[in-house]
This record gives structure tokens, sequence and C-alpha cells, in this order.
């Protein structure tokens, strides 16, 4: 069964998100969340999730850092990482390459644009 990580320290954008995705439950899909960044590792490492959306500013592991642990460390290169994030700036989008993000998307975000792109991903 594929999976979707919604990790995100406010609570809010990741109920957004789990309702924006929530019509793909119907056709199969796993939706999990994390609230920090350790918490989205861990669930990474044990349940292999094929997307994940993930905040850059959280606490105890910003973004960056799983991204860089989960693609550089681990070389979990088949896990597509999207960085959701209000850090817009060039700089950010940088360190977001760095790390390993397949996709940043500064907030606010689209939710349509966000479902689209994950039945892409997914190959729904």
């Amino acid at each position: 069964m594929p999976a979707i990580l919604i990790a995100d320290d406010e609570q809010h954008i990741r109920m957004l998100i789990e309702q924006t995705l929530e019509s793909l439950e119907d056709e199969g899909v796993d939706i999990l969340t994390a609230q920090n960044g350790e918490e989205a590792l861990e669930t990474i490492k044990e349940k292999r999730p094929e997307l994940v959306f993930l905040d850059v500013m959280m606490p105890k592991m910003n973004g960056f850092d799983v991204c860089n642990t989960v693609k550089n460390t681990l070389g979990m290169k088949e896990v597509y990482i999207i960085m959701l994030t209000a850090k817009g700036q060039e700089f950010d989008k940088e360190k977001g390459a760095e790390s390993g993000c397949d996709l940043y998307i500064t907030k606010p975000f689209s939710p349509k644009e966000l479902k689209s792109k994950a039945r892409e991903i997914l190959g729904l």
C-alpha cells in the first residue's frame, strides 16, 4: 500500500493537507503524520512512504536535516520529498536542493496543486 507522510509541527497545516489528500485513501493510499523532525525521520525509516510533505521549521530536527539524512546519509533516493515552507528566499531553496529535496513549495500553497502532485508521484 503506498503511503504519504505529512510532517509539520503546526496541527492546522497537517489537518489541511490531510483533508486535501483524504480522497486518496479510497484509492489505497495510507496517510501518515508527524509533528516534529525526529518523528518524521523515524516514520520514514519504519514505514518508507513513497511521498513526504516536509515542513522546514520544526522542533527537534528541521526539515533540511531530515531530508539530508533520508536522501544522503540513508541513501533513500526513492522517497520523494516535497519541502513545504514559508522560507521562500533563494538561499533557502538552494539549501533545500543541497539537502536532496525533490520539490520546494512555498506557503501559502494550493491544496489542489498538492493533490495533483501527489497523484502524479504515486502514479494514480
